[in-house]
């Protein structure tokens, strides 16, 4: 198995907390983590066991005298009745480390947490394999940002479009034999049947299937709900709640534009990203790397990329991140903006191994905002690290 770098974040958070709940879509490697660090102690049970989950619906204080702590309990979210009961454990016991807990559903989730076990449980996100992950380079964290090493890396564009056609899930990077459609067919299929059906009742397969393609073909793009509601021929509101389903499963992920004024923030139109860019290239119906570089989607789909590798890079190292993007009134643009420590540090992304001034006059507008800015990237096709203008450097797309 490659090494995750959530690993030791696993470890050491257990260390100072009696709950961790590692969440992320289905098939990214929760369970194999989770087991993978686990000593001859540890006990692990699957609520996907239609046994079990009755017992822990049914019965959650017999479920937890029949499994003893230390224990994972695989997709919770089966069974949130289960938080008062492990509450009540956690109290008695006041030891660290005892419930692992994955569940890929993760705002399903949320309030039960919230109110059984605040201030008990560290909240982790796991995605598929990084770029670090599958490199060798798994202790690597935004090498882009300052105070980071970076790494020469020999590539092209055409290793970079089968590695976003390919996408990051363990499962199927790991069996090099297994097929590429039947896996993200199968995916899909137990997603609609077993999440979207059983938890939300929508009974539509086909309707929310054509609504999965239509988000996907708008993956790097600003978001508009009416448009997306014409073209799957439903309301709104419809569209609202189904986003906030594949929000909840961790499908994708809203990226709210930048303004100092958080109430701006929540008015203005975000973009949509899909968080496996495998997953978005067959719904979007590219059937190899070669089409998808030459096609209509390749620049969304490079952004796409970026966005997953940035966020990575912070939740697989157990960190958050204020990421946004930027457009002001005059459509002056910059893909992503991170906010840290007062600081605001513009990156964009170009498919070109020669970046130039241009692609960076939108940092200027910054200004505007008021706020310090830190050192700036721009992610491209060189096989190394330059300088570009003033505080920005060009870097390796693969990072």
């Amino acid at each position: 198995m490659l090494e995750r770098t959530l690993s030791k974040t696993v470890q050491s958070i257990s260390n100072g907390f009696p709950v961790i709940l590692l969440t992320g879509p289905r098939q990214v490697g929760k369970t194999t983590l989770l087991k993978s660090l686990s000593n001859a102690k540890r006990k692990f049970v699957s609520l996907d066991d239609l046994e079990e989950r009755k017992l822990a619906q049914t019965d959650p204080a017999g479920f937890l005298q029949k499994h003893k702590t230390p224990l994972i309990i695989d997709e919770v979210q089966y069974a949130p009745d289960l938080f008062p009961y492990i509450k009540i454990h956690i109290d008695s016991n006041k030891k660290n480390g005892e419930f692992w807990l994955t569940g890929s559903q993760k705002f399903h989730l949320m309030q039960g947490l919230q109110e059984s076990l605040a201030g008990r449980v560290a909240i982790l996100d796991l995605l598929g394999f990084s770029a670090f992950e599958l490199n060798g380079k798994a202790k690597m964290h935004l090498p882009f940002l300052q105070n980071s090493k970076i790494h020469k890396k020999n590539h092209n564009v055409h290793s970079l479009y089968k590695a976003i056609w390919e996408g990051s899930f363990p499962r199927l990077l790991a069996n090099k034999n297994k097929n590429r459609e039947v896996f993200y067919r199968s995916y899909i299929q137990t997603y609609i049947q077993r999440d979207v059906k059983d938890f939300y009742q929508i009974s539509d397969n086909l309707a929310f299937y054509n609504f999965l393609r239509a988000i996907a073909a708008r993956t790097g793009n600003i978001l508009n709900y009416a448009d997306l509601a014409r073209d799957i021929n439903k309301d709104a509101k419809t569209v609202r709640i189904w986003l906030s389903i594949l929000e909840r499963s961790g499908l994708v992920k809203l990226l709210e534009p930048y303004y100092k004024n958080i109430n701006k923030r929540m008015i203005k139109s975000p973009k949509i990203y899909f968080l496996d860019t495998g997953l978005a290239s067959y719904l979007t119906g590219w059937d190899s790397p070669k089409t998808l570089e030459a096609g209509a989607m390749a620049g969304a789909m490079l952004e796409t990329y970026a966005f997953i590798e940035i966020l990575k890079s912070y939740w697989h190292n157990g960190k958050e991140v204020s990421i946004y993007f930027y457009r002001d009134s005059e459509h002056k643009e910059i893909d992503f903006l991170i906010e840290s420590n007062g600081k605001l540090y513009p990156i964009e992304v170009k498919k070109t191994a020669t970046p130039g001034l241009l692609d960076i006059k939108n940092f200027d507008s910054l200004q505007e905002t008021g706020m310090e800015i830190g050192h700036g990237a721009v992610l491209c096709l060189r096989s190394d690290s330059i300088p570009i203008g003033k505080n920005v450097t060009a870097m390796p797309f693969i990072f």
